[in-house]
């Protein structure tokens, strides 16, 4: 349950999609001090996190589950999805492809 973005400078796209954090022009996501990316609306914050890694042309934002209950194919699906739609409309001209796996890739957490 892996995102992936194609893309030609992944540190640009993550610096970028930061930025628009900080400057308030995304306000359904924030991150921590380790990077990590967390969905804002009270049903879902603090559930899971999206977790950055950096890859020759590629950012992949791995699913951790931060509660101990076991994750729900609700919870990563809008986690996943609502991630894609945020880079889509504050960096679509940073990446070429943004893509979703439906099941765990073994770099996800699927429980505390």
């Amino acid at each position: 349950m892996a995102i992936n973005f194609e893309t030609a400078n992944p540190q640009a796209l993550l610096a970028a999609f930061k930025k628009a954090i900080d400057e308030g022009h995304v306000v359904t996501w924030s991150y921590d001090a380790n990077g990590n990316f967390t969905h804002t609306p009270s049903q879902w914050k603090d559930e899971a996190v999206l977790r950055p890694s950096i890859y020759t042309g590629w950012l992949v934002m791995n699913f951790y589950r931060r509660k101990s209950d076991k994750t729900s194919p609700g919870l990563y699906a809008v986690y996943h999805g609502r991630f894609i739609e945020s880079m889509l409309a504050h960096c679509d001209k940073l990446f070429s492809n943004g893509t979703a796996t439906s099941m765990p890739t073994n770099a996800d957490r699927l429980a505390a």
